[in-house]
């Protein structure tokens, strides 16, 4: 029976507790590389990449090792392979990875991706941190992760300070099972595909569990970030979406958590103001705390949502200047069964599908209820709710109301 992402972790805890814990075999001296000694010039005329790849297949081979490219402009005519499979590099338990602070990778590569991960077997602890990579509109993804299907994990990774420009596809792309894994200040922009892309694979592979920490997802010529293939589980937090050519972020399945976002002129590729959308397109469920919207362009707002489970936003601002001095907040719509809370936050909100927010602490102040009598927001006094009808008459009734003129308007003997 193959184990799934949850049932890999429960049977390394319950192996844990089947028996007395034994300390851990200290793993062999980590060794680290250097990408010269393996024939990589870096004056951005010399084709590095053959010298590359052998550097690579070193690090990343049994074991693992630390690889260290000094600074330098590094010609790339072919994609940059690491495969990990359990008949050749195998596991992976320690920290290996790639570290090159003041290298470019020019890529000259015609359909092929600059960086790729294949993992086909357990591996933990890489680390890419540094590398800038530049496309030049020809190539597939900057950096791709692929790890999809049963038995297969990427988690504890970290890209730490990378740049991806000018590819032909996403700067950055995770599919399958990969999770708990950060990305760091990093900047992803002026690719033709999206910025970064984050997906459950075709074969099973589940994503999840990862933070997205003080990143840019700039003039893309597709969405800043985009989590498809019904992943969800990315949180983003101190990042900044602007000038993408839609939307900031697509989140069609809904996303974990937004902190302190700004969303800022996306939908550059919209005719106008009419034409263009907001900052983030979500569905299903989310979480937005401390985040921003500006626009002077084509950006209508922060958040247009359609919300099937709850979404939460909290001290969330929208507007606009210019000719989008008509922008706002948010354009909620939903299933009745769904639930939308919005405290503290400013800038105009548009309901569609008769759907309802509870607004608390708003631009206005005070508390919004729902007034439908199918509201799941009507306000509440012990057992006795409110709402108001068709006729414009405030009603109250113990319990739920089952139509619109159930109870009675509120002063009256009867009814």
């Amino acid at each position: 029976m193959t184990l799934g992402r949850r049932g890999f972790l429960g049977a390394g805890a319950a192996l844990g507790a089947a028996g007395a814990v034994r300390p851990a075999a200290a793993p062999p001296p980590l060794h680290v590389l250097n990408a010269a000694e393996f024939g990589a010039i870096g004056d951005g005329r010399a084709d590095d990449t053959a010298a590359l790849q052998r550097a690579l297949d070193r690090t990343f081979a049994a074991g693992g090792a630390m690889l260290t490219i000094p600074p330098g402009t590094y010609r790339v005519t072919r994609t940059l392979r690491v495969v990990f499979d359990r008949e050749s590099s195998g596991n992976l338990g320690r920290q290996s990875g790639i570290v090159g602070h003041g290298v470019r990778l020019n890529s000259e590569i015609d359909d092929g991706n600059v960086l790729e991960f294949h993992c086909r077997a357990t591996v933990r602890f890489v680390l890419v941190e540094g590398l800038d990579i530049l496309g030049r509109g020809r190539e597939r993804h900057g950096i791709s992760v692929e790890c999809d299907g049963g038995g297969v994990y990427f988690y504890n990774f970290c890209l730490r300070d990378v740049t991806v420009q000018g590819c032909g596809g996403d700067g950055c792309r995770l599919v399958g099972n990969v999770f708990e894994g950060q990305i760091f200040n990093s900047y992803f922009r002026s690719n033709k595909g999206n910025g970064a892309t984050f997906a459950h694979g075709n074969h099973g592979g589940i994503l999840s569990a990862l933070h997205v920490i003080g990143c840019v997802f700039g003039q893309n010529g597709e969405h800043g970030a985009a989590m498809v293939n019904r992943c969800y589980d990315v949180a983003f937090h101190g990042c900044y979406f602007l000038l993408n050519g839609k939307f900031g972020l697509l989140a069609g399945n809904g996303c974990t958590l937004l902190s302190n976002c700004g969303f800022e002129n996306n939908h550059a590729s919209a005719p106008d103001f009419a034409g263009g959308d907001y900052g983030i397109d979500l569905n299903n469920f989310g979480t937005l705390v401390g985040c921003s919207a500006y626009s002077v362009f084509h950006q209508t707002g922060l958040i247009r949502a359609f919300v099937a489970s709850r979404i939460t936003m909290i001290g969330c601002l929208g507007s606009g200047g210019g000719q989008a001095s008509g922008a706002g907040l948010a354009q909620l719509g939903g299933m009745r069964t769904a639930d939308a809370t919005l405290i503290g936050c400013t800038g105009a909100v548009r309901y569609s599908n008769d759907f309802e927010a509870l607004e608390i602490s708003g631009p206005n102040g005070g508390i919004r209820f729902g007034s439908h009598w199918q509201s799941r927001n009507l306000p509440q006094f012990g057992d006795y709710r409110l709402w108001v009808d068709r006729s414009g008459k405030l009603r109250i009734k113990r319990g739920a109301p089952t139509a619109d003129e159930d109870g009675r308007p509120v002063g009256h003997e009867s009814g």
